[in-house]
């Protein structure tokens, strides 16, 4: 089966369609991924990228197409022309790919119009496509505060429906999304399927090491992902504030993104940069499984918000199969989880003095900890495993590429 990819993200930049095209060319399927040029999230175009550089390159078996874009930069504008340029680039470059590839499958990030240049396709060649989708449009919007009676909020709930109602199958990443396809979008339910993300192996490595006991009086807490105004990272550092008379708690943040900066001052300005909290910046995804087998607990945080309510966020499959307890200050699908699970404990989003109550809370019940890592080992492995993960995606595209045939 010939496959191809379409997703604005692609390696060195670090999402899990790295490893989901890796493992599909490693059984012997011929991926070809369409992406953009590496800038994520730093904004600026990736060394070795520039100049016309790199535009074609076969990454681990996987065969990769390049088109240029407009760095994401730092603010709406720029984003806003990234996300342009890739459309508008990609589509052109599809009018010039192979017409015999057998399915095409978008790993739908946001924007919603990544996947233009695959309805593209389709038009041409008649190719199914497939699109899973880890953030809903329009409603990705009004995380950035775009209001729904706005002229931009509109256009694109008329994009996002043309384009979710144009693809042949959709899978989702959290159980809500299928509610807001039905209501918003107009999708019917029976036609989305629930297929949630699984953890890279490499963070599999973590749990194996793992010790019942902890006899350590230090505990370090431990964030990792994208630092953006989603993410929520302020309700760390003003948690950590709540406890900075506690000097064997140490919050570690591992990442990079468009409050980074933001963060670090307000680190520093309450006393606790360096101290207290410790950034780490953006680090190679071979470097976590480090980080993490140091981490008495990870730490998942998200705006109080209803869209951001909807989604899971990937770093809970990777904190759990790593095996070590999940403290969170997330609302909607995250929440239940956490709380389903009995992988640790849970606040509602944004609320830092509740968050500092359960740390607090979670140095004084070290008799746990154990459990709360059990239990998000069982429950990973019950629910997203990659093995299932993977053989439920060839199943719906292997379907999809007998209909064309």
């Amino acid at each position: 089966m010939k496959i191809l990819v379409v997703c604005q993200h692609y390696y060195p930049e670090q999402f899990r369609i790295n490893d989901i095209c890796c493992t599909l060319a490693s059984l012997g399927y011929d991926v070809t991924v369409l992406t953009g040029l590496p800038n994520y999230p730093e904004g600026k175009i990736y060394a070795g990228y520039r100049w016309f550089k790199r535009r074609k390159e076969i990454i681990s078996g996987v065969k990769v197409i390049r088109v240029p874009v407009i760095a994401r930069g730092k603010n709406l504008i720029r984003r806003s022309l990234n996300y342009i340029s890739f459309a508008i680039n990609a589509a052109i470059k599809v009018l010039f790919l192979e017409r015999d590839y057998d399915v095409v499958f978008v790993y739908q990030l946001s924007p919603v119009t990544m996947a233009i240049p695959a309805l593209v396709y389709k038009k041409l060649t008649n190719t199914k496509v497939y699109l899973y989708c880890l953030d809903l449009w329009p409603e990705s919007l009004l995380a950035g505060g775009i209001k729904p009676s706005s002229i931009i909020y509109k256009i694109f709930l008329h994009i996002s429906k043309k384009i979710y109602n144009n693809v042949n199958s959709i899978s989702v990443t959290s159980l809500c999304f299928i509610d807001y396809f039905s209501k918003v979008i107009g999708l019917n339910k029976a036609d989305i399927k629930y297929l949630p993300q699984y953890a890279e192996d490499i963070y599999i490595t973590v749990n194996r090491e793992n010790k019942k006991t902890d006899n350590s009086d230090t505990i370090n807490l431990l964030f990792a992902g994208n630092i953006g105004k989603m993410q929520s990272v302020e309700t760390i550092i003003r948690a950590a504030a709540e406890l900075r008379d506690e000097p064997n708690i140490k919050w570690h943040i591992v990442g990079d993104g468009s409050e980074r900066e933001k963060c670090e001052k307000l680190a520093k300005s309450l006393g606790l940069l360096g101290n207290n909290v410790i950034f780490y910046g953006q680090r190679p995804i071979s470097e976590m499984p480090e980080f993490y087998s140091k981490a008495s607990a990870f730490l998942v945080t998200m705006k109080d918000n209803g869209f951001i309510s909807y989604t899971l966020p990937g770093k809970i499959q990777s904190y759990m199969a790593a095996g070590k307890p999940i403290i969170g200050a997330i609302n909607g699908e995250a929440q239940r989880i956490i709380r389903e699970s009995n992988c640790g404990l849970c606040c509602a989003a944004e609320d830092y003095k509740s968050l500092a109550k359960l740390v607090k809370q979670f140095v004084n019940e070290k008799e746990k900890h154990y459990e709360y890592s059990q239990n998000a080992i069982d429950y990973y492995n019950k629910h997203f495993r990659k093995d299932a993960f993977i053989s439920n995606l060839l199943e719906d595209l292997k379907r999809l590429s007998k209909e064309r045939a």
